[in-house]
Formats: C-alpha cells, structure tokens, sequence
C-alpha cells in the first residue's frame, strides 16, 4: 500500500489475552465513561480525556455523571487499581497504543442529519498528538462515509498521508441499563477497517482483538468489513429495532380501533421465530439518545446519496411513534371528563427508559409537558431521573416520592416502567388519588391487580373495561 512506511512491522507483533494496552478514551460522556471504565476492568492502561474540566474531576474523584447500574462501584474499583485516569489535557494521551473516540453525534438543531462537531473536533486534536504506530478507533454513531473522511482529518492534523493513519471503525451496541454487560461480554464486534484483507488491515485487527482478548477467548463473534458497511450496522441494526416497535404500536392502534387487545396480540405473533418477542412491547414508543436521532440521521444521509426513497418508510416508523404520545394525552384528558384544564395529573417517570436517568427524547416528559400545556397540574416522580429532568426540562413539579405524586390526582399515568412503579400495592394509593384511574402507557402493570383494588385500568391498544 503506498505511503503505508511504518506499516511492514505491524504483522509481525503477536497480541494475547496476556499482553494489555494503554488505551486512550476521548470523551467521557455515556459511552466514553463506560468503555473507559469497562476497558480499564480488562487490565489495560486507560486514560480517559475530556473537554469539561468538571467532569474530568467528578470521574477521577469516582463520582459518575450519569446513572447505570454497577458503573459507580467498577469506577471505583478500577480507580483503586491505578489503571485508570482521567484528564483535560490531550497531550496526556500520546503514548497510548489504541485510542478510541467516543463523542457525541447529537442531532443537529433544526435538522434531520447528525452533528459531528465533536467527532471532528476530537480528530483534529487528536493528530498532532498521534504516534504513528497506534491505532484510532471509532465508536461513535455516525452517518455513512465518515470514517475515511476522518482518517484524512486525522492525518491531515498529524502531518502525514490519510494510509499513514491507522483507523478501526467498531460501532458500539449498547443498551442503557445493561451497558457493561453490553461493553465486557457483547454479543458481536464490528470491525471496519479501510481495505479488508490487506497485510495493513490485519495489523489494525491484531490489535484491536488485543485489546477485546477476552470476550474474543470466550467466543464472542468478530466480523470484519469495510468502513461503510461498519458505519451502517449501527444505524440499521437501529432502525430495524424502532420500525419493530412503531410496528406493534400501529397494531396497537388497530386494536383500539377494533376492539382488540395489542398486549395478546403480540404474545401470538412473538411465538413465530422469525419475529420474537423482544421490541413488542407496545406502548408510548421509543425515545433516548440514540433510535430517534439515528433513524432521522439515517434518512437524511440517505437523501444524501440519492437513496432517500430506500428509506421512506422511516418516516412513518417515526411518525407512528411521535403518535402515541399525543394518544396517551388524548386518553388522559377522556379520563378527566373531556378535559385537562384544572385537573391534577400523576406522571410516574421520567426516564426514557428504566435503569437510566437519561431524559433525552423522554416521551413521559413530552406528555407530562403537553399535559401541563393543556392546563393540568402535573407532578412527576422517577427513581434516578428528577435531578437532571429538573435542571433540564423545568415546568412540571417534580416530586420525590410516589405519595407525593398521586396526592390529589384524577389520574396516573405509568410511562417508564420501573421495577418500582410495577411492583407497587395499588390498594395503598386509592385513598390519595382524587379519582382511581391509571393508565398504563408501558402494558407493564397487572390489570386485574389494579381493577381488583378499586381502580378503572385503561391502557394503550387494550380493551376499555
């Protein structure tokens, strides 16, 4: 490969599940704190770098920005160790042998299509202080065709050709609430690598499988491709799971309209092997950081390239979503007697999802938020999630406690299904509530339970009893 001079030694080094690395992470958001974390657990050397001071302090003096389950306790084990640190100093960085990047690709204000400000950003910084023997890899979602025009970036940044530049695309997978379970013991690895096949290209893959050593140990599938089709797992692999849930939540609507119930419905069809039961949870639909971005980044790409009309049907996927929203609003205010105006609403969550505390895209915040726009008083309560909802989306009155929420109220609405709220005795909740009504907007809670306690149970695409 032309230009590739430092390149004909990197076959010959072996990499095992005995040799560790030093590793830099650059970024130490959600995905950034976790790998950091995770990868300094496996035995590497990490070094983990950031823009905010702030954040680069709260990690090194083991407090984590975020919420998910057992991240507090493997930071502070892993700082125990001395295997991991955190700085604002890039320089801090150059002796690592991999360094991945793992910014956010948030989506642009205004816009359908990612934002890869802090994509480029971390590439530019990066390169002048890149030894030409490490390795770049990106973990970052982002849009097709980015990878080669950040190896160049890079390159151009550290002075030398864009085939001098050493560059992994390895999308990352994870599930908030199980990411690092998703992180140490995932259920593939993606490599991308710019030519598949070539002495260059297995080189960079040695020594990323160095650094994955022991789930690759244990059987975890590798798959290694070219840098478009890598980028694209991520986001394909995203947009197939929001079109299987805006599928059930369009079938959920069939049901009202019918009669039916969506929550049998799915258990029939989940039954058939080519379907499954996972993502057929019908309810208020998807939000977070990562499905509606990437789905609307995905068809603004495709636009494009001239591809638009390949994904056309994302539209609806999204639309379908945005509509159980205003459903669960509408079904609120039926609730009230035809109106929200004056009444008291008891929003339980505020997390997109349980085991969080990330409200990006929160549809419970959404309809808490509509629901105050339409005169209600509106208190919300959530496990993990009020001290940043508080901070970030102010208007509704954040409570505590569940007491405090339904205190008063002509209905509850359940829209995050917290192991908490499913588990709760609806019998200790009748005499607070001015009028025993919920409206289970996740199908998480046991109808009978409810109805047997005295409450009138209502629910997304089931029956009205």
């Amino acid at each position: 490969m032309p230009g590739w001079a430092a390149s004909a030694a990197f076959p010959s080094r072996r990499y095992s599940a005995e040799v560790t690395q030093t590793i830099s992470v650059i970024g130490t958001g959600y995905l950034g704190a976790v790998h950091a974390v995770c990868m300094a657990h496996l035995g590497h050397a990490v070094i983990a770098y950031d823009v905010d001071e702030t954040k680069v302090t709260a990690l090194a003096n083991g407090r984590t920005p975020l919420y998910e389950p057992g991240l507090d306790e493997l930071l502070a084990s892993s700082l125990a160790t001395g295997r991991l640190t955190f700085t604002s100093n890039l320089a801090d960085v150059a002796d690592a042998d991999v360094h991945f990047i793992c910014v956010g690709t948030p989506q642009a204000p205004g816009e359908n299509r990612a934002d890869l400000t802090y994509v480029y950003a971390a590439a530019d910084a990066l390169g002048p202080h890149l030894r030409e023997d490490a390795l770049v890899v990106g973990k970052s979602t982002v849009p097709v065709a980015t990878a080669e025009r950040l190896r160049r970036r890079i390159a151009t940044a550290a002075g030398r050709p864009a085939s001098q530049v050493r560059l992994v695309w390895n999308p990352e997978f994870l599930r908030e609430g199980f990411a690092i379970e998703d992180t140490l013991t995932p259920d593939r690895f993606v490599y991308g690598v710019a030519e598949p096949g070539t002495p260059e290209a297995e080189a960079d893959v040695a020594l990323l499988d160095a650094v994955y050593a022991k789930s690759l140990a244990d059987g975890t599938p590798r798959l290694v491709m070219d840098y478009p089709s890598a980028e694209l797992v991520k986001v394909a692999a995203n947009a197939f799971l929001a079109t299987k849930i805006s599928f059930i939540n369009a079938m959920s609507e069939v049901c009202e309209a019918a009669g039916g119930d969506v929550v049998a419905l799915a258990e029939a069809i989940g039954h058939d092997d080519r379907i499954g039961h996972k993502f057929l949870g019908a309810g208020v639909g998807f939000g977070g950081g990562c499905l509606p971005k990437d789905i609307r980044a995905f068809m603004a790409r495709a636009g494009e390239l001239g591809a638009d009309q390949a994904l056309t049907f994302l539209r609806e996927v999204d639309a379908i979503n945005l509509r159980r929203r205003a459903r669960m609003v509408d079904l609120a205010r039926e609730a009230c007697g035809g109106t929200l105006h004056g009444r008291t609403v008891a929003v339980l969550g505020a997390a997109f999802k349980p085991n969080s505390d990330d409200i990006r895209d929160s549809p419970a915040l959404d309809i808490a938020e509509m629901i105050q726009a339409a005169g209600a008083s509106v208190r919300v309560h959530d496990p993990r999630a009020l001290h940043v909802a508080r901070v970030q989306r102010p208007g509704p009155d954040y409570v505590d406690t569940v007491q405090e929420a339904v205190a008063g109220a002509h209905v509850v609405l359940h829209l995050t299904e917290w192991q908490e709220y499913r588990d709760l005795d609806p019998s200790t909740l009748t005499t607070s509530v001015t009028t025993p009504v919920i409206i289970d907007g996740r199908n998480k809670l046991d109808p009978a339970r409810w109805r047997e306690a005295g409450w009138t149970y209502r629910a997304l695409g089931r029956p009205h009893i």
